[in-house]
């Protein structure tokens, strides 16, 4: 680990806090909601959205001004260092809005276009799993403890998840994933970036999403690879970096007999 990195790792976790201290007392309370409108369906935003981006974007600038920053409200801002701060203060505004603790703010590092560092940050429940060098951790109530993805070894045995069973599929994408939901053991829905936090524990097995900007991802792949997961698109390939208007199919497993299984099905003629 770099001189360079280490810094920024320790900064990360500022980051998270000083989010979660924003977000904190807006949740549960009234609070206005926005349709941003870039999808058929309701796309919110909230001042605390958008407050909590701008707080860690403050501190970005303040700290490593030349650092580059990516974020879902603010988009993105260049950079020369190599590095790159990839946001999304709150990663399920929806489940926010509604009240439940299905949501949380992702961090990620990119150094020279290799995600180095993903932080999953549940500021309520005071839960933060962070990917780092092959390895993953939760911090739960200032307490860490390694996390590692459940064998598995099939798709009947396995528990799948998604944030939404139809809304983010095309007609196409919801029969592929409703052919592999069918062969599971059991499903739950309405996880959002928690569901991710979930499989590295070791408490779900797959989860399928499509059409994930790169602030959804960013974070989510250091965390469930350091856990032993695999991460990769709908075909099998994996996810390089991306720019702020590419998007990703998304498939994340826990046992890597699953996921074969799982992208031969998601593929079936």
């Amino acid at each position: 680990m770099s001189s360079d990195f280490a810094m920024r790792l320790a900064f990360a976790h500022r980051l998270a806090d000083a989010a979660g201290d924003f977000i904190r007392p807006y949740f549960r309370k009234p609070i206005a909601v926005i349709d941003k409108q870039s999808r058929a369906y309701l796309d919110p935003v909230t001042e605390a959205d958008k407050g909590a981006e701008q707080v860690m974007r403050d501190m970005i600038a303040r700290e490593f001004p030349n650092d580059a920053i990516l974020g879902e409200e603010y988009g993105e801002k260049e950079g020369g260092t190599g590095f790159r701060w990839v946001l999304d203060p709150i990663d399920g505004t929806r489940a926010f809005i509604t009240a439940r603790h299905h949501w949380g703010t992702l961090i990620a590092l990119e150094e020279k276009g290799v995600r180095a560092l993903g932080i999953i940050d549940q500021p309520i429940l005071r839960e933060r799993y962070v990917g780092i060098e092959g390895s993953s951790a939760a911090i739960i109530c200032e307490t860490r403890s390694p996390i590692k993805v459940r064998p598995c070894s099939s798709l009947s045995e396995a528990v799948i998840t998604t944030t939404h069973p139809f809304e983010y599929f095309t007609d196409v994408q919801e029969k592929s994933f409703e052919r592999v939901a069918k062969s599971c053991r059991m499903s739950r829905y309405d996880g959002d970036c928690y569901g991710y936090a979930l499989l590295a524990s070791g408490f779900v097995d797959l989860i399928i999403e499509a059409s994930l900007s790169p602030w959804d991802v960013a974070a989510l792949i250091p965390v469930v690879e350091g856990a032993g997961g695999i991460c990769t698109d709908w075909q099998g390939n994996p996810i390089g970096a991306l720019s702020n208007t590419q998007k990703t199919d998304f498939v994340a497993a826990g046992d890597a007999r699953v996921h074969a299984e799982a992208i031969k099905r998601l593929n079936a003629a």
